[in-house]
């Protein structure tokens, strides 16, 4: 019988994590994350799927510390895998696998190493990202391939659109890869450091809109923190807003600076290019806004939008 230690959480923890049950592994421990009440938890349960299938959950604030984890480790499991674990697993707990301890990431590595990399793939207007399953070593995903599988980001694809495309190739990556590992026959492809890319955390702010952009980087930059992700914030006539879903259009708009403006009953932003972008759904003044309905306050002539971020340095 093949064993696991399983780090886990997010969609994607619990995609791998049944991948693994149907697979017939054992399974005697898995560590998760406590859902932390500031956050938007839009996505399933790891801990749940464990529980209903009896198998015992931990959630310590350092796996690398914890006894009951570090004693689940000592009975020396077949694999140690992280899916989405949010925390680094330090060698003590790597070393614990007998045949391996292996990571899913969320990105074709080596690109996007470090966190977040589906909105980070999202802002920086990639056309592809993917998941790669990988060894794990001291240093975050950098260890040898096993198996990745690409997908594709559409124009209008927000970030949750591109994850939902990303758990699912990390499902497929791991049915994969789960009886060859098992069987000692899965390949390890070193890692190119000349194609690698690092990007750390996001916060709120580092969504925050800079109009002088051009068009494109705004919408892309609208896409990957769109909700469930907090939005790209900006204010509108001294007061904070939040663009949740922009398109782009063609041409270039009608003003001499970025500004935003209603034209037959539309709402658009004309961003540092020229180009313009139409507001699909806006938060400003306690109300949400659609592309149906438009603020009062927009209609008539164009407000500016400042380039917020020259003025905060």
């Amino acid at each position: 019988m093949t064993t696991a230690l399983v780090f886990a959480y997010h969609d994607v923890g619990v995609r791998c994590l049944q991948v693994l049950l149907d697979g017939g592994v054992e399974i005697p421990l898995v560590v998760t994350h406590t859902d932390s009440a500031s956050e938007n938890i839009w996505f399933g349960s790891v801990a749940e799927l464990a529980r209903s299938r009896g198998i015992p959950v931990v959630t310590p604030e350092d796996a690398n510390t914890s006894s009951q984890v570090m004693a689940a480790a000592g009975e020396r499991p077949d694999f140690v895998f992280s899916f989405y674990y949010r925390n680094m697993l330090k060698q003590p707990l790597l070393d614990a696998a007998r045949l391996g301890a292996l990571n899913m990431h969320g990105s074709l590595l080596p690109k996007y190493r470090g966190r977040a990399p589906v909105n980070w793939a999202v802002i920086r207007g990639e056309k592809k990202t993917g998941a790669t399953l990988h060894y794990m070593e001291a240093r975050p995903d950098t260890g040898d391939i096993v198996d990745q599988e690409a997908v594709a980001i559409l124009p209008d694809d927000t970030a949750t659109d591109v994850f939902n495309k990303v758990t699912s190739a990390a499902g497929n990556v791991m049915q994969r890869s789960l009886g060859p590992l098992i069987a000692g026959t899965a390949p390890r492809k070193a890692q190119d450091p000349a194609l690698a890319s690092y990007f750390g955390r996001r916060t709120p702010e580092d969504g925050r809109i800079d109009w002088r952009e051009p068009a494109a980087q705004v919408h892309d930059l609208v896409r990957g923190v769109a909700p469930p992700y907090p939005g790209a914030l900006t204010t509108i006539a001294g007061e904070p807003a939040r663009v949740l879903r922009t398109s782009m259009e063609t041409g270039a708009g009608p003003h001499a600076r970025p500004c935003i403006y209603v034209r037959d009953g539309q709402c658009f932003a004309q961003c540092g290019d020229g180009r313009v972008l139409r507001i699909l759904e806006l938060e400003w003044r306690g109300q949400t806004f659609d592309g149906r309905r438009v603020p009062d306050a927009l209609r008539g002539n164009p407000l500016p939008l400042t380039p917020e971020p020259a003025e905060t340095q």
